[in-house]
């Protein structure tokens, strides 16, 4: 049996070296499925009550939520830096409260504090799949993956 959840994150990013309308900085609402596999628990009747599900990968997808998504060779990122630090928001601001915990992965590194993540692989619907994948196979019996972003959407069987 399997549980779902969708959770939705609100991002904006670029793809560089595109050819075509995504080579822009751009924004999406993304939704996120994630179907865990289990028994269903007698008492309880969910394979995995879903508010945990969400609970449990919000904790690192919060990262991805209203954030700026850049490869880490992306000429643009220096720049915002510099302009979050004449901001005073580079360190963080009182108006930020989704903070989450830090990513430090091969696939990509959050700066939780100003809303920024950095990946090594252009945040296409596959990539981002691969990257919540790594961040949530630990913590969840995910057996599926679904992310859509616009007119875009890509699943993987775990």
């Amino acid at each position: 049996m399997r549980s779902l959840t969708k959770l939705n994150i609100q991002y904006a990013h670029r793809f560089l070296g595109f050819e075509g309308e995504a080579q822009y900085l751009h924004g999406h609402t993304g939704t996120l499925t994630i179907e865990v596999e289990g028994d269903v628990d007698a008492k309880t009747g969910f394979v995995y009550p879903c508010n945990s599900i969400k609970r449990v990968a919000w904790d690192y997808l919060v990262n991805f939520d209203h954030a700026l998504i850049l490869q880490e060779e992306d000429p643009l990122l220096p720049e915002v830096l510099k302009a979050y630090e004449k901001q005073g928001i580079r360190s963080g601001a009182p108006s930020n409260k989704a903070v989450g915990g830090a990513i430090d992965t091969a696939l990509a590194k959050a700066y939780p504090e100003c809303r920024l993540v950095v990946v090594k692989k252009v945040a296409t619907c596959e990539n981002l799949i691969e990257l919540f994948y790594s961040l949530l196979k630990d913590k969840l019996n995910i057996k599926r993956l679904t992310f859509t972003s616009g007119d875009n959407a890509a699943t993987a069987k775990f």
